[in-house]
């Protein structure tokens, strides 16, 4: 299993926000110090306290302070971007990371951005494919471009001049495009279907039940049928909020203390989900009462905690729930203590992870030495 991270950072309203940039800079180049795969970020206009508001741009202030970690924009929101600016920067992007990127699309979900870009009454899913085909459209074509959605239209014919080079829009460096994922929010989403039938990744958010998680998994499966391509555990990935300290009290006391950045980033979602009445992401089974789902019960639930043994044990606790899958994303948090929140990406990396994949892989040979005696009693 590999390990990533993810960020759709929530801070202190009243923090300063030249510091949460830092923090939130200091968290990727310290998941590339210690060999985290791949690193994600989110945006949002309008918001407060997730208060990155371009994750490009974000990303582009991390190109000469990372070598190694592939980064991702997680996600840029569609509906609210013109796909001849989505198609320029994300070009332009990649290549200023030499393909060191991935990139992650979404309708957007927060209200307060889709009322502000003008598209709060809009079918944004409608936008979101018609937005990411004029992209697809452009890295795979050449100019003069013609395209005429409902939405959008992208034409460069009556300036269209190629012997100095006007009216062309670039192509990324990836050929013939970065690889593409896409966040999975809703349960049994179908959106993972149709994802995966364009040969698109999932990524599970870290705000999901278990249960819905696992949902994820025979909807990316029916995907890539339809498409006929493989179906490998690999390509999914599943975040996950996690704090690992040197003692379990240590864990337990900064992870439930009444002013944890735990407990704030899910009162922070419970708060806008619930309003959104998207609730059923935070329940155990559909027919669970509204009133039985509390910020205790969803922290309890979806925050893993604790020593590196500790840790250790419950993320392969949570892959018997869910299944396999290829890459834990770390679900990146405020660091009201910046040693601490350091600390348990450390700790994660190095003591947590190697005690994880360790136990899978002797679960693995055994499984193989179970087959193979199986084979020799049946010859």
């Amino acid at each position: 299993m590999k390990l990533g991270f993810f960020t759709m950072p929530i801070h202190p309203l009243g923090k300063d926000w030249r510091q949460s940039l830092r923090e939130d800079r200091e968290a990727f180049i310290l998941a590339d110090e210690l060999g985290f795969t791949e690193g994600y970020v989110g945006e949002h206009s309008t918001d407060q306290a997730e208060n990155i508001t371009s994750c490009t741009l974000f990303i582009a202030s991390l190109i000469h302070a990372t070598k190694q970690i592939k980064l991702g924009t997680g996600t840029v929101n569609m509906p609210n971007n013109h796909p001849a600016k989505v198609a320029a920067e994300i070009a332009m992007l990649d290549h200023m990371l030499d393909g060191r990127f991935i990139f992650g699309i979404s309708p957007g979900g927060l209200l307060s951005d889709a009322e502000v870009f003008g598209n709060l009454d809009a079918n944004r899913n409608a936008m979101f494919l018609e937005c990411i085909n004029q992209v697809l459209a452009i890295w795979g074509g050449e100019p003069p471009y013609n395209l005429r959605g409902e939405y959008w239209t992208v034409v460069s014919e009556r300036h269209f001049a190629p012997k100095i080079g006007q009216g062309f829009l670039p192509k990324p460096l990836q050929r013939p495009h970065p690889p593409i994922v896409v966040t999975a929010v809703a349960p049994f989403s179908r959106g993972v279907t149709e994802a995966a039938a364009r040969g698109w990744e999932p990524i599970s958010a870290n705000f999901l039940m278990p249960a819905w998680v696992k949902s994820h998994w025979p909807k990316y499966v029916e995907g890539c049928e339809r498409a006929a391509r493989p179906a490998d555990p690999a390509n999914w990935r599943v975040a996950k909020s996690i704090f690992v300290a040197d003692d379990d009290k240590t864990a337990r006391d900064y992870v439930t203390a009444p002013d944890s950045p735990y407990r704030f980033y899910y009162n922070q979602l419970f708060t806008k989900l619930k309003a959104n009445g998207r609730i059923e992401l935070f329940k155990t089974h559909r027919d669970q009462p509204d009133d039985d789902v509390t910020l205790d019960s969803i922290c309890d639930k979806l925050i893993i905690h604790g020593s590196p043994e500790k840790v250790a044990d419950e993320i392969l606790a949570f892959r018997e729930q869910v299944g396999d899958f290829g890459t834990l994303l770390y679900a990146g948090k405020d660091w009201k203590d910046v040693a601490l929140g350091r600390r348990s990406m450390i700790l994660l990396a190095e003591k947590v992870m190697p005690k994880v994949n360790s136990a899978i892989a002797a679960r693995s040979a055994k499984v193989d030495t179970g087959f193979a005696f199986d084979r020799a009693v049946a010859k």
